[in-house]
């Protein structure tokens, strides 16, 4: 560990407060995507110092909206909500209803929304909160038909065919996945039709982006459990470029000069290039981004933990627990910073990169599905911390989020690698 603790002490900032933020501020100034992670789902400290960061950005830099790794019809209605509509952030929150319910449905983000909504009541441009996520199939199915049948009834007919092919599935995805493989089924001629002819109506219509990227998410979600029983990358990488092509839509629609905060995993927001996965054949929505819009304006900022409790499931759709999250594994990123960091620090990386930025260590991810007896043999990810991110933020001690919801809800949902990120 010496050969790091130099090192870590001078590239250490001691978080006490938002005011500490500083030196990441400044290198977001010239960003238009700022990607902040997390090293799970469900822990305290993750959302509200990512809301930190957010506000400061939509206050002090004009940030446009926040994308969060959700669904886009739960999370259109958190954007209705936000902008003054009907109910408030919390009822839209507490309205989700799809496991890992906690993701989006806690105290941590009802605390953002509550402050977004306000901020936005004296905005010039309010600022969105959307979903980039690839799996309401059919909610986003339902959407598209109520929308069309007010406005558009021309349309209704290519939107039914497509419903009524997904009908025989029951709302199950799995088992929509397994006819694909073995029986030969396919709907995607059905939704090909339908997002054709709804991309072609929003080109021509103002108004309509949202039900266009609801026919987004349809072909997305059909294109992803369609590879998701043959193994592989492919789901993954499916479902990390819709959320890439989402994010793109979105800043196209907020128009030239908008600015995106993403909330995401640490495994979507990295760069897959300084880690496993992309020796595994997996892409991630930070590197796609830094391909897309250049390095010099993008910022990925990673998240990490030692110990602590968090918000996780034992399986898919198993109740919601607070688990206990063990110390880092020895030699682990985790363990090195344990050592040799402040309790909190933010970490801003220099262009010339110390030991600690350039070997590679292993470090912690945890999904909504988390299994502490497992750490010893996973739960980690092979890391080039200065190649995968470009800040870090680091907690020696951390603490679970407050769900909304009490009680477990049924999902049918299929579990995604890592567990459930």
């Amino acid at each position: 560990m010496a050969r790091y603790g130099d090192e870590v002490a001078a590239l250490a900032t001691p978080l006490t407060d938002p005011g500490d933020l500083g030196a990441l501020l400044d290198r977001a100034a010239s960003a238009r995507v700022v990607l902040l992670g997390e090293a799970s789902h469900g822990t305290h400290e993750f959302y509200t110092w990512r809301a930190a960061v957010t506000r400061r950005l939509i206050e002090e830099h004009g940030f446009s909206f926040v994308a969060v790794e959700g669904d886009w019809p739960d999370c259109a209605r958190v954007d209705a909500s936000v902008r003054g509509g009907v109910g408030d952030p919390r009822e839209a929150l507490v309205a989700y209803d799809r496991w890992p319910t906690w993701m989006w449905a806690n105290e941590e983000v009802v605390d953002f929304c509550d402050w977004l909504r306000a901020h936005n009541e004296s905005a010039a441009q309010p600022v969105g909160f959307h979903g980039l996520d690839v799996y309401s199939l059919w909610e986003s199915m339902r959407e598209i038909l109520t929308h069309l049948r007010e406005h558009d009834p021309g349309q209704v007919r290519a939107a039914l065919a497509a419903y009524r092919c997904f009908e025989p599935f029951a709302e199950d995805p799995q088992s929509y996945a397994w006819a694909t493989r073995f029986l030969d089924a396919s709907c995607e001629n059905e939704v090909v039709d339908l997002l054709v002819g709804l991309r072609e109506r929003a080109v021509a219509q103002a108004g309509e982006f949202s039900t266009w990227q609801n026919a987004e998410v349809v072909a997305g979600a059909e294109r992803y459990y369609r590879a998701m029983v043959r193994g592989g990358p492919k789901s993954w990488n499916i479902r990390d470029r819709h959320m890439d092509e989402t994010l793109d839509r979105l800043l196209t629609h907020y128009g030239p000069d908008s600015k995106a905060v993403v909330w995401a995993h640490n495994t979507h927001v990295g760069d897959a290039r300084a880690t496993d996965q992309a020796r595994h054949g997996e892409v991630t929505l930070g590197e796609l981004a830094r391909d897309r819009y250049g390095r010099d304006r993008v910022l990925l900022a990673g998240f990490g933990t030692h110990h602590g409790t968090v918000t996780a499931g034992g399986t898919w759709g198993a109740p919601t627990e607070t688990m206990e999250v063990p110390p880092g594994k020895p030699d682990s990123l985790e363990d090195v910073l344990h050592r040799t960091a402040p309790p909190a620090a933010l970490f801003v990386f220099p262009e010339i990169e110390p030991f600690l930025l350039t070997d590679e260590l292993v470090h912690r991810a945890i999904g909504v599905v988390y299994r502490p007896d497992r750490e010893r043999w996973g739960n980690y990810v092979p890391t080039v911390l200065g190649e995968r991110y470009d800040a870090f933020f680091w907690f020696d001690e951390t603490h679970a989020l407050r769900p909304l919801h009490t009680s477990t809800v049924a999902t049918l949902e299929p579990e995604t690698y890592p567990s459930g990120v």
